[in-house]
C-alpha cells in the first residue's frame, strides 16, 4: 500500500493542561486552540496536539521523535531557554553519540520524553 499521507500528528497528553501549553509555546511551537481541551502546535511542517486528559501510564509511556538538522546547534537553544528551571519536572539530558547518529532528549512536564535527534 502507498500511504499518500500528508501528515501524521501525534496526540499527546497533559497532566497540567495550561502549564504544558506554556511549556510548548516557549519551546517555539505555535498554538492553535481547537477546542477547551484541545490544541494544536506546529513548528514548519511538523504538529502534534496537546489534549486537558491525562492517564499516568499512557504519558508516563508517550515518546516522540523529532529529527532537527543539527542537534548540537537544537541542545544550546533549549539550554539557553532553562525549561528546567521554569518547569517542574522537565528534565534536559545531554546528547548522546549513537551509531546511526544523535539526540538528546526532554521530558515535558507531564513526563512525555523527547527524544531530539540527527541522523548521520
Amino acid at each position: 500500500m502507498e500511504h499518500k499521507a500528508l501528515s501524521i500528528r501525534p496526540f499527546i497528553g497533559a497532566k497540567d493542561y495550561n502549564l504544558s501549553r506554556s511549556f510548548y509555546r516557549d519551546l517555539g511551537f505555535q498554538e492553535t486552540i481547537l477546542t477547551p481541551k484541545m490544541c494544536l502546535f506546529t513548528s514548519g511542517k511538523i504538529a502534534f496536539y496537546l489534549q486537558d486528559a491525562y492517564v499516568k501510564d499512557w504519558v508516563d509511556n508517550t515518546m516522540v521523535f523529532m529529527e532537527v538538522g543539527n542537534v548540537h546547534e537544537f541542545y544550546a537553544q533549549l539550554t539557553s531557554l532553562n525549561l528546567s528551571g521554569k518547569y517542574e519536572g522537565v528534565r534536559l539530558i545531554p546528547i548522546r553519540e549513537e551509531q546511526w547518529g544523535r539526540e538528546c532528549f526532554l521530558h515535558d512536564p507531564s513526563g512525555v520524553l523527547w527524544h531530539i535527534g540527527e541522523f548521520i
